[in-house]
């Protein structure tokens, strides 16, 4: 009954956003408890953070198709603030986190997480990565991660040969069972058939650890939930503001936002290349974002950002709108109320599992590639500083030297940063000139300018008169170009042969 009243509400796109939803929920409900693990919290935080992201975020989201919950690249910030702080100050940092976001959302702030530096993204992605798959490489073996990520590094070794570990045959049995699940999941993504190709790998492999330790009856540490999902909340305390107000905390309040923000708006934009939908209204995101993460702050939970993996499985599966968001948030709250005793059997190495492919795809050398071939030596020095400092240091610290390094690229132009863009809006055709150099700088003005162009409408692009333009820059207009081709508008670009390399690329 309540199927065929939904519906009456949305004939056309109902079912394949209610197919579509059920597609994402399998592939979250693993991640969410996973990334929570890494994240040193019990996995019932990770699924409530699922929940608000579906439910709340889903409603409000400024990017219709993307799908938000708790992601990787803040896995290890989290884990540092309750290793040094404790559990109690995540929902503090994280409520002011979230009204930081809703702030930067209100003034428009939006734009401006665009223009960082896709080598310092990535970089920092990689980072992230690297750290995941050292600390979780620890779990397989039943054990708990060391504190930072050389530390990690350098007790792999003893790790591996049994040196290190107090029950030998615990170990080797919880490592056996993470291998079978990293086994089943790369191998079902390759050999899949096509009739099953919306059955994520990540649940696949989950389900094949979880069968063979409960068949075989293997004594190895399994997932803690509450009876309740309501148990799984914590709301604030008597000490909540005065940790809000903690100067040795809004530091990392402000990394924790200005990271989620820049991680949610690059997935939107990329989620905005995979559909020819309803494009992203950046500031309406950020503000529902700033939403989730303060709803998430008040219930004690992880935070959140728009997700690219279970973004990509909601197109992939045809959602058409943001319904198929929500619903998804309503699989994950439906199944945590209904069969927690199920999510007790599986085994923490099984998420481990997950996690250890999950961080190692998070490290691209073909992105490395790219930079150097398109843009040159400095994008790639970028991404590798950023890369070591996240490992060696820490995440905040790895972020501000890539964005360091990254006004390096404006050295060469210091006396014409100034970017003038004068556009011709007429009946059949746009005229959009430039003059300047293009730089992140000005890379908020230009993407305001191009996306006020009407849909459908032919564009002449004229940046003869770029003396420079930088790959933060370079790269956003061929997305941008490519996304209108590819929507079957013309788009004429005039420009000399060194822009239209960096372009094309």
């Amino acid at each position: 009954m309540i199927s065929a009243r939904l519906a009456s509400l949305f004939p056309v796109t109902f079912s394949r956003d209610f197919t579509a939803s059920i597609v994402v929920f399998l592939v979250a409900l693993p991640l969410c408890m996973g990334i929570a693990v890494a994240s040193g919290v019990p996995p019932e935080k990770g699924l409530i953070t699922g929940i608000i992201g579906g439910l709340v975020v889903g409603a409000l989201a400024g990017s219709p198709l993307q799908v938000s919950g708790p992601a990787a690249g803040l896995a290890v910030i989290v884990f540092e603030l309750v290793r040094d702080h404790g559990l109690s100050a995540l929902g503090p940092i994280l409520a002011l986190a979230g009204a930081i976001q809703l702030v930067a959302g209100v003034l428009k702030l939006g734009g401006w997480f665009r223009a960082i530096s896709p080598a310092v993204v990535h970089g920092m992605l990689a980072g992230i990565g690297a750290l995941i798959v050292v600390g979780q490489f620890h779990v397989l073996f039943d054990a708990k991660p060391l504190p930072n990520g050389l530390q990690n590094l350098a007790a792999m070794p003893a790790r591996l040969f049994g040196l290190s570990a107090s029950n030998v045959a615990a170990a080797e049995m919880a490592f056996a069972i993470g291998l079978v699940t990293i086994v089943a999941m790369l191998m079902w993504e390759k050999l899949r058939p096509a009739t099953m190709k919306l059955v994520p790998g990540a649940l696949v492999g989950v389900l094949a650890g979880t069968l063979v330790a409960w068949g075989l009856g293997l004594s190895i540490t399994r997932v803690e939930v509450p009876s309740s999902i309501v148990a799984a909340i914590a709301p604030p305390d008597a000490g909540f503001l005065g940790q809000m107000l903690d100067p040795a905390l809004l530091v990392t309040a402000v990394a924790i936002a200005f990271i989620a923000s820049a991680e949610t708006l690059l997935s939107a934009a990329a989620v905005d290349r995979m559909h020819d939908g309803v494009r992203t209204d950046y500031d309406k995101e950020l503000r529902a974002q700033g939403v989730g993460n303060l709803l998430c702050g008040f219930a004690g939970a992880l935070p959140m950002t728009g997700v690219i993996v279970r973004s990509s499985a909601n197109v992939q599966a045809g959602a058409v709108t943001r319904l198929s968001a929500v619903l998804h948030g309503a699989w994950l709250l439906a199944f945590v109320a209904l069969l927690p005793w199920l999510l007790r059997e599986i085994p923490m190495a099984s998420l481990a599992g997950i996690l250890v492919v999950t961080g190692w795809r998070l490290v691209s050398v073909a992105h490395v590639r790219h930079l150097f071939h398109h843009h040159g030596v400095l994008p790639v020095v970028i991404w590798v500083a950023t890369f070591v400092m996240v490992v060696a240091t820490d995440l905040l610290t790895g972020v501000l030297v890539g964005l360091g390094l990254s006004l390096l690229e404006l050295v060469p132009h210091l006396r014409r940063l100034r970017l003038r863009v004068d556009a011709n809006h007429g009946d059949e055709q746009s005229e959009i000139r430039l003059e300047g150099a293009a730089t992140f700088l000005t890379l908020p003005k230009l993407l305001k300018a191009l996306e006020s162009i009407p849909g459908g409408r032919a564009v002449s692009l004229d940046i003869r008169k770029v003396p420079a333009i930088d790959h933060s820059s370079a790269e956003m207009l061929g997305e941008w170009i490519q996304r209108r081709r590819s929507g079957g508008t013309r788009v004429d670009l005039d420009a000399g042969d060194d822009q239209l390399r960096k372009i094309a690329a």
